[in-house]
Order: structure tokens, then C-alpha cells, then sequence
């Protein structure tokens, strides 16, 4: 699936479908909208965007977050919020893939970017 043209789209549906760790589903000048999926036992890595605000908004599975030095449960429905310069890293704790979509202020990734693992995108 490449970048999507529509402005209104199923994003959750689109979430919980998707098995790629990260595939990146639009970009505009000032944000961007991104699936991911991490496999059990896996994680993001973690990371800081300098100049990136990210909001990860959970669709399916359970897994742990941390942002700076605090750590909390994350599941279906929450949202963790990562100020820009803020460590992160999000850990999948549960049975299945931990699957959510995420947006970057300003983008993050190149346009239409699809990684299918994180060794894939550790090596970009």
C-alpha cells in the first residue's frame, strides 16, 4: 500500500490491519500519519526526535512505555504523548503484534516509507 491520497481515511482499521513495523500513510509540510505493528517480545528501539512532537495512539495488543524516566501500561484505546527531545521507547508485553498508528510534527520519516521489520528500518 503506498502513501494514501485521501484526507479521511479508517485509521484504526487500517492499523489493526496492517503487519509492516512501520509503513508511513501520508505526509503533509507540517505532520505525518504512520502504522505500526511490533511483534511479540519486540520494541521501537529506544530513541529522541530533536524538533518532533509524536503521539502514538494504541489500536490493538498491550505493551509497556517509556517516556523520560517514567514507565506505564499502554493497551487498545490510550495514547501516549513524546515532547520533542524526550527518550522513548515502547516495549510489546503481550501475545500478538502491539499495533497503533502514530503522528510526527513535523514529518519524520521519507514519504511513503514501508519497513516491513526493525531490522529493516534500523538499517535505513
Amino acid at each position: 500500500m503506498s502513501e494514501v491520497q485521501k484526507l479521511t481515511i479508517p485509521v484504526v482499521s487500517l492499523a489493526r490491519e496492517n503487519d509492516q513495523f512501520r509503513h508511513v500513510i501520508w505526509t503533509g509540510d507540517n505532520a505525518q500519519l504512520v502504522l505500526m505493528a511490533i511483534p511479540e517480545g519486540g520494541e521501537i528501539g529506544g530513541e529522541v526526535h530533536e524538533g518532533h512532537d509524536q503521539l502514538l495512539y494504541f489500536v490493538a495488543g498491550t505493551g509497556v512505555a517509556k517516556i523520560g524516566e517514567v514507565e506505564a501500561d499502554v493497551a487498545d484505546g490510550d495514547v501516549s504523548i513524546v515532547p520533542s527531545g524526550t527518550f522513548h521507547n515502547f516495549r510489546n508485553t503481550g501475545t500478538g503484534m502491539l499495533k497503533l498508528f502514530t503522528t510526527y510534527s513535523p514529518p519524520e520519516h521519507d514519504a511513503g516509507t514501508e519497513q516491513s521489520t526493525k531490522a529493516e528500518a534500523d538499517a535505513d
